[in-house]
């Protein structure tokens, strides 16, 4: 069987806990590989190494640093097939979605490849008598990153080329349900030349979660997961002295007003809800139908549904693969199983769905549930699956009140052809990214991603400007220097002293 180790320094390091995780192709249900789990140990070495590689690193020039992300991201537009089949053999999504994650990650490659000009200080002069002021940032030391199963490049891609272009190390923890695209990250970054130790990938559970967050050499930590995890890493890493930004869940609401084109936003609220199989923090899976247009909107929803083609994600014919494990898709099929009884009508119950060939993958079909209670655990929890909770709304007013009280605030869209309304939305809406005709509203890589309330612990968001003010630290420098024509006599510095 194929195990999955660690790369520290450079190079692969076998796991010396004698602990493994399985890791499964979500389509056949089988167990394929085995990834090494670290101990607290085996994360201590890592930090040591990162911690060495940083005394060199740290103090390299900025030319040196964007010549290495230029050369990879070359390669990783070549390996970018490569890439997202290994997204699909562990994850399971289709190759299209896998190879759109890669091509969102590489954006962030991208920004890092220009961050001379973002890293540019400030310079204030004459602030008083030759006196000068100046801003500058500076690196922070060893970061690490903790990522989650359900986009194991991209958000790894968010997180450590702006780390590292910042001249800071790196050590990533992915999720051990899919780890082989870390890895293929991390190889690829030495071949374009990172040098060891700048960037390592340690795989583990709870167990090298912990010892991260406790380490005493590690600076900052990055973290994208569910609410409950999210505020945990940062009740316990800022407690013992770590810069956290900790990504939390989601419950991302879409609000179409009755003026809205109601193809457009069926076909939005489809792709939004159900792509990646539900499995995106940036899903919608609320629909808000706004005065009359709830059940014309639910069958053009439930239309289109019907059609999605449900297979393997190495088939080319298939628009949606399996949920990652068999537990997360009982889980997932338990919200629709008890939605009837919490009030709503079941237009869809995925619940069942088996693929011919394929009867032992993690199969679940494509759930839609209406007239659903703001009380239901369907619509209160982060279902993370295909299923799209409709709720109705009499007015805008109630529809904003309605995605107001909800506890999380990470997206939201509206649908509608009156740009007032759209643009009272944008005021008015407690959400940290807003969509217009837009239904999943991730910024592209120059804009930082991040949401409000229960969707994020920490004061930054991720990439963009914050990403990069996330892993510097800012420091003022006054200085005076006396003028030449003021040195002592008989020192001549070959300024005239009448000027």
């Amino acid at each position: 069987m194929k195990t999955v180790n660690h790369w520290i320094g450079g190079k692969t390091v076998e796991g010396a806990s004698g602990n493994y995780g399985p890791v499964t192709d979500p389509a056949t249900g089988e167990v394929t590989t085995q990834v090494a789990l670290a101990s607290a140990d085996e994360v201590d070495a890592a930090v040591r190494v990162a911690q060495e590689a940083f005394q060199t690193w740290g103090q390299s020039s900025l030319a040196a640093r964007t010549k290495v992300l230029f050369a990879y991201r070359a390669l990783l537009d070549a390996h970018r097939d490569a890439i997202a089949e290994l997204i699909t053999a562990e994850h399971g999504k289709v190759h299209s979605d896998a190879l759109g994650e890669v091509a969102r990650g590489l954006e962030i490659v991208e920004l890092a490849c220009g961050i001379t000009t973002q890293l540019k200080g400030e310079l204030s002069t004459s602030v008083s008598s030759r006196v000068d002021v100046s801003s500058i940032r500076q690196p922070l030391g060893v970061v690490a990153g903790i990522t989650p199963f359900n986009f194991p490049a991209m958000v790894p891609m968010w997180m450590f080329p702006l780390a590292v272009a910042c001249g800071n190390t790196f050590i990533l923890k992915p999720s051990e349900k899919d780890p082989s695209a870390a890895n293929k990250l991390a190889e690829l970054a030495s071949e374009a030349g990172l040098p060891a130790g700048v960037l390592n990938v340690v795989h583990g559970d709870k167990v090298a979660v912990d010892a991260l967050l406790a380490h005493p050499g590690i600076a900052a930590v990055s973290f994208v997961g569910s609410t409950p995890i999210a505020r945990h890493i940062h009740t316990t890493a800022s407690a013992n002295g770590k810069r956290v930004q900790a990504l939390g869940g989601a419950k991302n609401h879409m609000l179409v007003l009755p003026d809205a084109d109601l193809d457009a936003a069926a076909d939005a609220a489809v792709s939004a809800a159900y792509g990646s199989a539900g499995e995106r923090c940036m899903a919608i899976s609320a629909v808000v139908a706004v005065g009359s247009i709830g059940d014309a909107l639910v069958e053009k929803i439930r239309e289109r549904a019907e059609k999605i083609k449900i297979g393997p994600g190495n088939d080319p014919a298939s628009e949606m693969g399996p949920l990652i494990t068999a537990a997360h898709r009982d889980k997932v099929a338990s919200y629709v199983k008890g939605a009837a009884d919490q009030g709503a009508d079941v237009v869809l119950d995925g619940t069942g769905y088996t693929v011919g060939g394929f009867e032992n993958g993690h199969w679940i079909g494509l759930s839609l549930l209406d007239n659903v209670k703001t009380d239901s655990d369907a619509y209160r929890d982060e279902i993370f699956g295909p299923v799209l909770c409709v709720l109705r709304a009499e007015t805008y007013e109630e529809g904003v009140a309605l995605i107001n009280a909800s506890p999380f605030g990470n997206g939201t869209a509206i649908f509608t052809r009156d740009g007032g309304a759209a643009r009272r939305f944008q005021l008015e809406i407690e959400a940290g990214m807003v969509g217009v005709n837009v239904p999943i509203p991730v910024p592209v890589g120059y804009h930082s991603f991040g949401g409000w309330k229960d969707s994020l612990f920490g004061d930054h968001h991720i990439y963009g400007n914050d990403g990069i003010h996330f892993y510097t630290r800012g420091k003022v420098v006054t200085t005076r220097w006396p003028d030449p024509s003021e040195a002592p006599a008989g020192v001549d510095l070959g300024f005239p002293r009448n000027h």
